[in-house]
């Protein structure tokens, strides 16, 4: 079949076409997109000025903490979120909890990138911080029980292809360039990624993220890259705002449409507006999320300064963080005395005086009786 004028194959890939890599899109058309996420973006700026350090240090670990285990998630991968707080909390200069696991190295790894990136955006990413970050990920030279080529961009010969499906029955949907184009390609990628321009920082980040996943230059870890790097021009855009934006974690929510989104951008036109449009709706509900967490910690913040007076045990503090943590209306069916015992170690009867107590205080409102009884966290007005 003839093509007409600027029509391209369904199969063509976009880095198969004449004028690759100039990537564009209509600014008019994402306007709107556009105009949201940076209200977003204001609605955390403020509400970040009335955190205190201590909370603001609380929401940006537990961002990271979450951030961590989703990017990982994305990849299929499980991480344990208790080791990862601890590696977190370490880093942070505080004291793990008592008993915390020991993180694994793959995941300090993990972690080692995502605090580069972020800590040190300013810095000109090269073709060796790269290196490094993707090295970080496999500290052992093994992805599973797999070979991986670490610090170096792929070498092999054979296609790279991005494949699901049971073997044999394997369905294609991406093919990169090839590896001996690679390093050409991610040097035009990086001179772009560090050249000023008027491209606003949320674009940007678009942009990079696509372009960064269609060349897919290392035989591994190029999705835990890809979002490195929007963290990296989105802390550069948003400065310390960039360390409570949960991209990772709302991309996870949208994992298949992410997927589709990016397969539908890399076998399309140069023209990438869905693309970008799309993303920007990404990075708006991200900051969303952000501002509930925020939300969250000035709830906490205010309660603990009203109740400042109270002389509480480790052992009520504790549970009522949890409380706190969970938000008005969240901790489902209240709290009881046998969830005290499992939070606390606590004995019952220890379990059940100290609720009694908090509810005298003012701190708890007791709801049931006997065996139903249940208690809600009393929370403090605005």
């Amino acid at each position: 079949m003839r093509l007409s004028d600027g029509e391209i194959p369904l199969q063509t890939l976009i880095w198969q076409q004449p004028d690759w890599p100039a990537l564009h899109f209509n600014p008019a058309a994402l306007a709107q997109a556009l105009a949201a996420a940076c209200k977003a973006q204001g609605v955390v700026e403020g509400k970040l000025a009335a955190l205190g350090f201590e909370q603001h240090q609380e929401v940006a670990a537990e961002t990271w903490a979450y951030e961590a285990s989703s990017t990982a998630a994305i990849e299929g991968e499980r991480l344990d979120l208790e080791a990862v707080r601890s590696s977190i909390a370490r880093r942070l200069g505080v004291s793990p909890a008592k008993g915390a696991l020991k993180t694994p190295r793959h995941v300090d790894g993990l972690l080692d990138l995502m605090d580069d990136a972020v800590s040190h955006a300013t810095k000109p990413v090269t073709h060796q911080r790269l290196h490094t970050w993707q090295a970080a990920l496999f500290p052992t030279g093994y992805s599973g029980m797999r070979p991986v080529r670490v610090g170096h961009y792929r070498e092999h010969t054979e296609h790279m292809q991005i494949v699901s499906s049971r073997v044999g029955r394997e369905i294609v949907h991406y093919e990169a360039p090839p590896s001996a184009a690679v390093p050409a390609e991610m040097e035009r990628f990086l001179a772009w990624l560090e050249s000023p321009n008027e491209l606003h920082g949320m674009v940007k980040a678009a942009l990079a993220h696509l372009w960064f996943e269609t060349i897919h230059p290392y035989e591994d870890g190029n999705g835990r890259l890809g979002r490195a790097i929007v963290d990296l021009v989105l802390a550069r855009h948003a400065g310390e705002q960039g360390r409570v934006l949960r991209i990772s974690q709302q991309l996870l929510t949208q994992r298949d449409e992410y997927y589709a989104q990016l397969k539908r951008a890399q076998h399309g036109t140069l023209d990438v507006t869905a693309w970008v449009g799309w993303f920007m709706a990404q990075i708006r509900a991200a900051f969303d999320t952000s501002s509930s967490v925020v939300n969250l910690a000035l709830a906490k913040a205010r309660f603990w300064h009203q109740h400042r007076a109270k002389n509480l045990s480790v052992r009520q503090r504790k549970v009522i963080n949890v409380l706190l943590d969970a938000g008005p209306g969240s901790f489902e069916g209240g709290m009881s005395t046998r969830k005290y015992e499992s939070l606390t170690s606590a004995a019952r009867a220890t379990a059940s005086r100290d609720l009694i107590e908090l509810a005298a205080l003012g701190l708890l409102v007791q709801r049931g009786a006997g065996r139903g009884t249940r208690y809600d966290l009393i929370f403090v007005a605005e």
